[in-house]
């Protein structure tokens, strides 16, 4: 079954650009180094998570929806582009927003809470420990009682509905590569609710391209167990045949202290990225993979010849908030 039997909302500028990083890739003195531009895809500020949305609103749309309900942490992009979606369809947003630390969650904050305030949604900030999934089908329970039926998004957009977002960007990667004449060696992408590695996985796979995710916050294993799940989700919903489990590769030397901690290897790639390119990354997720990306460049883990291609999931209004991090 292919995408098209799928409906789906149009957020995305598609197809985004594929661009050389002719100074990184000069800098480096390894393979020749692309970036897929999914921090263009459209609506507040773009990022990945608008793919999987195209995907999920319409679902819930479909299911006769007049809210959604999603969660995140307190600079969630995913949250950020939810509010955005429902704006563009009229429907009410509510974000579950889980501190790290009690007492971490400023109503002053700038960055995404600044957008999250901006685009209008409702906010349910919750404790640290506190079960995410619980705490919304909570919420979509007493908004029911009150008249209004919720659609519930899973973290980060992630289950077999919203990794269709990412099939479709690997054609579009897969497209790109016919019509520039490239051969791509590997795709790098952040790994972290699993569902953008996931995407690319199942639509790259089978085109005999190595789809290298970097985790964010967990170690290799539980992540690549929450990959290798999502994999087979996405793969059965396209009546697709299966993936092997070693498709699935998570490397996690570059998480450091835990989510959005920061690491000197990420303030480096992100002030790489900004000062060789003009691409701002974010330090949570686009500036960890980065350096994943770097240093594996710098390990050698491709020849010369070999192309690998970055996939840029956005998030830099994050940058705001992580100015700390990333300035030396």
């Amino acid at each position: 079954m292919g995408l098209g039997h799928f409906r789906h909302r149009t957020y995305t500028h598609l197809t985004t650009p594929v661009e050389p990083l002719t100074r990184l890739t000069q800098a480096l003195g390894g393979p020749t180094l692309w970036v897929k531009r999914d921090d263009r895809t459209g609506l507040a500020g773009g990022g990945n998570k608008t793919r999987k949305l195209e995907y999920l609103v319409s679902e819930a749309l479909e299911g006769g929806a007049t809210a959604l309900i999603t969660c995140g942490a307190v600079q969630s992009n995913h949250c950020r582009l939810t509010a955005a979606a429902a704006n563009r369809e009229g429907l009410a947003c509510h974000l579950v927003i889980r501190e790290k630390i009690p007492g971490q969650y400023r109503e002053e904050a700038s960055g995404n809470n600044l957008l999250f305030r901006l685009l209008g949604a409702t906010l349910h900030v919750v404790p640290p420990n506190t079960d995410l999934d619980a705490a919304m089908a909570k919420l979509a329970y007493e908004m029911a009682a009150s008249g209004t039926l919720a659609h519930v998004v899973p973290m980060g957009g992630s289950n077999a509905t919203g990794s269709l977002g990412y099939v479709r960007c690997a054609k579009e990667i897969t497209q790109w590569s016919i019509d520039a004449g490239v051969s791509l060696s590997a795709v790098v992408c952040a790994s972290s609710s699993g569902g953008t590695h996931a995407g690319l996985v199942a639509g790259l796979h089978p085109e005999g391209v190595d789809v290298v995710g970097i985790s964010v916050d967990w170690d290799s294993e539980p992540q690549t167990e929450v990959v290798v799940a999502l994999v087979e989700a996405v793969t059965q919903k396209l009546l697709a045949p299966s993936i092997a489990d070693e498709a699935v590769v998570v490397h996690d030397d570059y998480v450091g202290p835990g989510y959005a901690q920061g690491t000197p290897q990420m303030a480096e790639a992100v002030r790489m990225f900004a000062q060789l390119e003009g691409i701002l990354l974010d330090p949570v997720y686009t500036g960890k993979t980065a350096a994943g990306f770097i240093d594996l460049v710098r390990r050698g883990t491709w020849s010369k010849d070999d192309h690998v291609l970055f996939v840029h999931t956005g998030g830099s209004p994050a940058l705001f908030e992580y100015a700390e991090q990333v300035l030396p």
